[in-house]
């Protein structure tokens, strides 16, 4: 049972990256999935939610209208597209599985500088 991320990197404000979440071990498709964050300093932070069919996404205030999740079932893989992105932006972000077993990525490091 794993989750791997990847995509991770340094960018410029303003600039866009696409972060990827590889899963294996488990029924992909009936689990709802997150994208978190954890920045230095700080706690880890609930950035977007998709449901199992990707029909139904929830963002945090703070990335709503610049970043979106997506899902694709049949290559049991997670997506996080991230445009305009901040400076505050800069984290580790991971993916992760809700439920009473939770499971997350090792994750990977975003970085938004100039």
């Amino acid at each position: 049972v794993q989750l791997e991320e990847s995509g991770g990197g340094l960018v410029q404000p303003g600039g866009s990256l696409r972060l990827s979440c590889a899963v294996s071990g488990f029924t992909f498709r009936t689990y709802a999935m997150h994208w978190y964050r954890q920045a230095p300093g700080k706690e880890r932070e609930l950035v977007a939610t998709i449901s199992m069919t990707g029909s139904s996404t929830n963002y945090a205030d703070s990335v709503k209208g610049r970043f979106t999740i997506s899902r694709d079932n049949a290559k049991n893989s997670l997506y996080l597209q991230m445009n305009s992105l901040k400076p505050e932006d800069t984290a580790v972000y991971y993916c992760m599985r809700p439920g009473y077993h939770s499971l997350w990525g090792q994750g990977t490091q975003v970085t938004v500088s100039s």
